[in-house]
């Protein structure tokens, strides 16, 4: 099914439970995502943010993509408004970004919707079509609109059977405050409020449950991912992360930090699932309660 993102083409996946589309000719780049029976968009939508690079201009359109980290100008940022390849699977789709100038890096994003439920797995490949060894790890950015709370699951238990050593992280970037009313920090959850302010905020921690959601609207958005904690990441070993800016929300989850050699690739893999819920204010109690009604880890 063919449709439109601001005047560029898209394409769509429909399992009766999602309708999702995705960009046709640039990306790989998902940008709408709808629950059966509404229009709303699930989603943020920027088409408007953009900047230059040495590449060119890159847009971020909104929606979901891959990176690869750590994160660094202009490398993280290659234009991909053009060379998509679309290959169409009987359940999904398979994106592919031919390697990048610069990087030589291949990316590619597999798309599958669930028949019986309103989820979706995603793999994140990186390929390096280059002549030298890189080491990255796969970066998945989700971007969703304002007015919700990133839930942040904790490990409370120690993790060698003794409470001798450090069981939990938190990663802040510079731009980033302590006193920021957006944060709200308990033993067994850490929650950030996607407020509309005009100062960004970035943390991200080492999580070992496999599972990070966005609550908003009656509809707790989950990401599953099979936490590798035993092996380094970026950003001083965070395998999640939340940036905060002042029209939207991005909750990430990366891979771990990989050496690949020339023809080499490495596979990050997302499960997406939707809850409807009851639509009340998001208090840590009401959180909690919901959190322990739901299958998750």
């Amino acid at each position: 099914m063919s449709c439109d993102y601001y005047g560029l083409p898209t394409r769509a996946l429909d399992s009766g439970l999602l309708r999702l589309e995705y960009l046709a000719e640039a990306g790989p780049r998902l940008v709408r995502l709808c629950l059966a029976g509404s229009e709303e968009n699930l989603l943020a939508e920027t088409p408007d943010l953009a900047w230059d690079t040495p590449f060119g201009r890159y847009t971020l359109y909104g929606g979901h993509r891959l990176w690869h980290a750590p994160e660094a100008f202009p490398r993280s940022c290659i234009p991909d408004d053009q060379g998509l390849e679309v290959e169409e699977l009987p359940d999904g789709v398979r994106l592919t970004r031919p390697a990048e100038p610069g990087t030589g890096i291949r990316k590619t994003l597999e798309v599958r919707l669930h028949p019986q439920r309103a989820a979706l797995s995603l793999h994140h490949d990186l390929q390096n079509d280059g002549l030298w060894p890189v080491e990255l790890a796969p970066w998945a950015i989700t971007q969703l609109p304002l007015g919700g709370v990133v839930l942040l699951p904790q490990t409370l238990l120690p993790l060698q059977g003794e409470a001798l050593s450090p069981n939990r992280n938190l990663i802040l970037w510079p731009y980033t405050r302590w006193e920021d009313r957006r944060l709200h920090p308990y033993d067994d959850l850490f929650l950030v409020e996607a407020l509309p302010l005009p100062s960004p905020l970035k943390i991200g921690y080492l999580n070992r449950r496999g599972w990070t959601g966005y609550l908003r609207r009656g509809i707790l958005f989950c990401k599953r991912f099979v936490p590798q904690t035993g092996r380094p990441h970026p950003d001083w070993n965070c395998n999640v992360e939340v940036y905060l800016g002042d029209s939207f929300v991005e909750l990430e989850t990366l891979g771990p930090l990989s050496r690949l050699e020339p023809g080499q690739s490495v596979r990050h893999t997302e499960g997406w699932e939707f809850f409807p819920v009851p639509d009340r204010p998001p208090t840590v109690e009401a959180i909690r309660e919901l959190i322990a009604s739901l299958p998750l880890p």
